[in-house]
């Protein structure tokens, strides 16, 4: 097969030029990459032998081989793994099979400039990229398991790579690295040197589960070849006891199965003894990986059946609001041959689910009350996630609820439980009062928080998407209802006695003209139009009744596709502002109130562009405003 030459996709030369001018401080990084890319390789093939989906694969002795060439300054990785094809080699070397990839190199233009970009390394499948860090040239040479047909794939990380068909290639993958010359300034090592691959394959790989062979390199008048040195101890880190195993091991272990260059935030251990045994080690990242809500997200744990691996992202051992979470289960009861749909039926996964769920979330409670730092981390990153447990795992709810927490107006900086907010609530208070919106500062400023503002009464502010539904679900804590201060009456004076009922039917009388005259005028806009307890300062304000879907959730239905009828919600008036008592005064007084009709369309657009919306017919009300406006010098 002749030789082709093709040009990497726009944002792989991006990603090649970052790498190649060295954004990483620490480039003993890019053996790990190798390295583990190798190992995931040996995994592939040993579960396709198990499933006979490669019957003529060698699997008879599955390793890892480092070769180094001081005289040429090459350094080879070898597998005898599962290897690629040559459509493979195109689709996955030759570009960054990823819609993501874009953002990352943003990402990791910024991560340079602020100095952290060493969390990068590893996302988007870049491993093999990170190479250019210390070789001016990477060749790979591959050929997959059962084909006859081997690839040789080359390229300089200049803009093009070259493909070609080889015969004689061994099962497997192999890459080669033309090394640059050593430098110290640069932190870049000599990497022929055996000791230094050594220390690396001991620091970053000495958990992998395979071999890991460095071949020294044969002297002048040798007769025979060296014996092949194994350099790592292949101890499954989750089947050692605590006291054996260090943080560092533990965290190269996450950094491995993550690919994720920062330590983990936390880490958890779980031993099942009895009718079903399993281990289980699990982290819990530090920071939220940028695709995390991405309909293609990949979720799950490494499932291993008595220590041998049977699959990548297994989504049967935790429900979706844990995806974060990585780690390994190793069961000592499954069968080799277990498939994805057998695991979604299987009793033992779901027992397994129940427990590690279990044990994930009350990690999280630990956290809460022993290291309150690292749980204002956790819950940074990932509580909008969590959360989405509220929704569905109402076995869980309580136990969720309990290590959740929310902005509110009780403190600018702190975020409250609502067993804290429970406790503060003052006396006569009967519900738990929260308000949803796109962030804090304009919840603050909605016309809804005045009255609780201006008496005292502590309101959750929460801006998270599933905020506007899992509210709803949940219904209630601790026998107090959440309620939505933008929904349904409110009657802060009936808690706190301060007004009295008198006042009340007194303006209910002084308005009732006004307010069935707007109801009869506005009537295909609003389903009511009623006197507020809630407001203080604005002249008006818009809400829901009880049971109505909020706009925010209408919106959020119909970007899902699912059509939802426009609910016409309330118009509250402030019977003490200004505005409304002249609008009421007019009301009494004029015969012809057409120009009235165009106050309360005005009262009714500002109240909807105070919460966020948008008026029905935009040009209208601007030309009600100017029109008004001009009337008014």
């Amino acid at each position: 097969m002749s030789t082709e030459t093709f040009e990497f996709q726009v944002e792989a030369r991006q990603l090649l030029q970052l790498m190649i001018h060295s954004v990483y401080s620490n480039k003993d990084v890019f053996l790990r990459e190798l390295v583990s890319n190798a190992s995931d390789a040996l995994d592939k093939l040993r579960l396709a032998a198990l499933r006979e989906d490669a019957p003529d694969a060698d699997v008879s002795d599955l390793h890892i081989e480092i070769e180094t060439d001081p005289e040429a300054r090459t350094l080879t990785v070898r597998d005898n793994g599962i290897g690629m094809s040559y459509d493979e080699v195109g689709r996955l070397i030759g570009t960054i099979a990823n819609s993501g990839t874009a953002q990352f190199v943003r990402e990791l233009r910024e991560a340079q400039d602020t100095g952290s970009a060493e969390g990068l390394i590893g996302q988007f499948g870049v491993g093999f990229y990170s190479g250019f860090m210390v070789a001016d040239e990477m060749t790979l040479v591959t050929r997959r398991a059962g084909e006859a047909q081997g690839t040789r794939w080359s390229s300089r990380g200049e803009g093009t790579y070259t493909l070609e068909g080889v015969d004689d290639a061994p099962q497997g993958t192999s890459v080669t690295l033309h090394l640059k010359p050593a430098d110290d300034e640069d932190k870049l090592h000599d990497y022929t040197s055996e000791w230094t691959i050594r220390e690396i394959v001991k620091r970053y790989s000495d958990f992998i589960t395979w071999p890991i062979r460095m071949t020294p390199k044969r002297g002048e008048g040798d007769d025979a070849a060296p014996a092949a040195e194994t350099l790592n101890s292949m101890k499954a880190l989750w089947a050692r006891s605590r006291d054996e195993v260090s943080d560092d091991e533990y965290h190269e272990l996450y950094k491995h199965i993550s690919h994720d260059w920062r330590e983990p935030l936390e880490t958890v251990r779980l031993q099942a003894e009895g009718t079903f045994e399993y281990q289980a080690l699990l982290f819990v990242p530090s920071h939220a990986p940028h695709d995390l809500y991405n309909q293609g997200y990949k979720r799950g744990v490494q499932l291993y059946v008595k220590r041998v691996f049977i699959m990548d992202d297994c989504e049967a051992l935790l429900p979706p609001y844990l995806r974060f979470v990585k780690g390994v289960v190793d069961a000592a009861d499954l069968s080799l041959n277990v498939s994805r749909e057998i695991l979604q039926q299987d009793r033992h996964i779901r027992m397994m689910q129940r427990r590690l769920t279990k044990k994930v979330v009350s990690t999280v409670k630990d956290m809460m009350t022993a290291a309150p730092d690292r749980y204002a981390t956790f819950w940074r990153e990932f509580g909008a996630v969590l959360k989405e447990g509220l929704l569905s795992d109402s076995d869980n709810r309580d136990a969720l609820l309990a290590v959740s927490s929310f902005a509110t107006t009780h403190s600018e900086d702190e975020p409250t439980t609502l067993r804290a907010y429970v406790e503060r609530m003052k006396d006569g208070q009967d519900a738990v009062y929260y308000l949803t919106g796109e962030s804090r500062q304009s919840i603050e400023n909605s016309p809804h928080m005045e009255a609780f503002r201006a008496k005292g009464v502590e309101v959750l502010l929460l801006t998270d998407p599933v905020d506007e539904v899992w509210a709803d679900v949940v219904g209630e804590f601790d026998g107090k209802p959440l309620r939505s201060v933008a929904k349904g009456e409110v009657d802060l004076d009936g808690e706190s006695g301060e007004q009295a009922e008198g006042e009340r039917e007194k303006q209910s009388e002084e308005y009732a003209g006004l307010l069935a005259w707007m109801n009869e005028h506005l009537g295909e806009d609003v389903k009511d139009v009623r006197l507020s307890s809630r407001l203080t300062v604005s002249p008006a304000c818009i809400v829901s009744d009880a049971n109505d879907l909020t706009p925010a959730l209408e919106n959020m239905y119909r970007a899902m596709g699912q059509e939802v009828p426009r609910a016409r919600r309330i118009l509250e008036l402030n019977p003490g502002h200004a505005l409304v008592k002249g609008l009421n005064k007019a009301y009494q007084e004029r015969e012809d109130r057409s120009g009235l009709a165009e106050t309360a369309e005005l009262l009714h657009g500002l109240a909807v562009l105070a919460e966020g919306g948008r008026p029905k017919e935009p040009g209208r009300f601007v030309k009600l405003v100017a029109d008004s406006l001009e009337r008014s010098l």
